[in-house]
């Protein structure tokens, strides 16, 4: 079976993306499958047209703006989708794919479906977070608004019109079923790990925590992209509450983003400054060294459309590492994440809430092996990246039967 996949970006560039997209194509080249990797314009890598990155081949799509770009708000995006069909027609008379997969946004999807139609080629478009709310998320527009509500109508258009549907977890299944899309055109393929590439309980590296200052301390800590929905901010504010109990208390902040500048000033105005620790980006193969300096990562996801409809990766890593964590009640730590039994769970947005969840589980260092055990036994038995990506299977094989004439294709819902 061949495969195209249309990508919004992906290695060498590190996200949760380009992770769970590695995970895809190792899986399906694991299974005998034969893929071939588009990124559209968004990469923004340069005028390349083929890339060699971690192993991977991938085709580029060079992009120049044209006389569309100098229309307002929608003239860039209309001359992406323009640069996207073109090369994506060209790989497909070149490679002849037996599927298209177009993974999120819908800015891939639209011209994946227009190439796809033009060719017999049956498409699948993979939601991983819908285009308006990230679109709020990044303060470009706002829930609601006009722009919102047109982002929203795009995005149900471009499912109604696929051939298949696939997403990453419940909560986006459930809101792709309230656009009208019937529940047996969606199929769940839910984030996982690779257990297997996580190290379990490794000992920390202590020249690292000397060199970092944190020896003797009790760390709390998080790892990624300083995004304001990620609720740094509130971790500051449990710090300061649990720093008048801790004498040895220590923040570590592993990576950077557009909140730094901010919660910089925030410990300052907390007295925080001599507590939290600011690495910077760690390249990815060094970030685990960085984890197994901290005793209890947080992940204090504010509630919003976003983080309460999509499952994230960093808590299902914690799990395979082993490492101890608490993480807000949003409806995507929820779906993951047991109280108790493999992770812990706060009422979202409250520090008060963050600060004892963090108090209680330094308190009951006796029963961390135990929840660290259930934890990397839950990865390995229902979250690994195996079973996950073995869903695909039955929505291929359905497609291709349905396009050779050897069943009946439902037909896309028509918007």
């Amino acid at each position: 079976m061949r495969i195209l996949h249309v990508l919004d970006h992906s290695l060498p560039l590190h996200s949760g993306y380009t992770f769970r997209t590695a995970a895809i194509l190792r899986e399906q080249r694991a299974l005998g499958w034969d893929t071939e990797h588009l990124t559209t314009p968004r990469q923004r890598g340069g005028a390349a047209s083929v890339e060699q990155a971690d192993g991977w081949t991938f085709q580029r799509t060079p992009f120049v703006p044209g006389a569309l770009s100098r229309l307002p708000a929608i003239g860039l995006y209309l001359d992406e989708m323009r640069a996207s069909a073109a090369r994506i027609h060209e790989l497909v008379r070149m490679r002849r794919p037996d599927i298209i997969h177009a993974h999120s946004p819908v800015l891939n999807a639209l011209p994946a479906l227009r190439v796809g139609r033009r060719h017999g080629i049956p498409v699948v478009y993979e939601m991983r977070a819908s285009w308006e709310d990230a679109a709020v998320d990044h303060g470009r527009t706002r829930e609601g608004s006009l722009r919102y509500r047109l982002s929203r109508a795009l995005e149900s258009h471009a499912l109604r019109r696929a051939d298949a549907v696939t997403t990453i977890c419940e909560g986006l299944r459930a809101d792709i079923v309230s656009r009208g899309i019937t529940n047996d055109r969606v199929t769940v393929i839910p984030n996982a790990v690779d257990p297997q590439a996580f190290a379990f309980g490794t000992p920390p590296d202590e020249a690292l925590r000397q060199q970092l200052g944190l020896h003797g301390a009790t760390v709390i800590g998080f790892a990624g992209s300083f995004y304001a929905y990620e609720g740094l901010d509130l971790l500051l504010q449990a710090a300061a509450r649990l720093a008048m109990r801790h004498a040895d208390l220590r923040v570590l902040l592993v990576g950077g983003g557009p909140q730094e500048a901010a919660l910089r000033d925030q410990c300052r105005q907390l007295n925080l400054a001599d507590r939290v620790v600011f690495t910077g980006r760690v390249p990815h193969d060094q970030v685990q060294r960085y984890y197994e300096l901290i005793d209890v990562l947080a992940y204090p996801r504010h509630s919003m459309r976003l983080t309460e409809l999509v499952t994230p990766l960093k808590p299902l890593e914690a799990m395979a590492q082993g490492r101890m964590f608490v993480a807000s009640d949003v409806g995507g730590h929820r779906e993951l994440i047991r109280d108790g039994d493999n992770g812990s769970l706060f009422r979202a947005g409250d520090a008060a809430a963050l600060a004892q969840a963090i108090e209680q589980l330094l308190a009951s260092r006796a029963s961390w092996d135990a929840m660290r055990q259930r934890a990397r036994r839950y990865v390995e038995s229902e979250r690994n990246w195996r079973r996950s990506v073995a869903g695909y299977k039955a929505v291929y094989e359905r497609l291709v039967a349905a396009a050779s004439g050897a069943g009946s294709m439902p037909a896309p819902l028509r918007s």
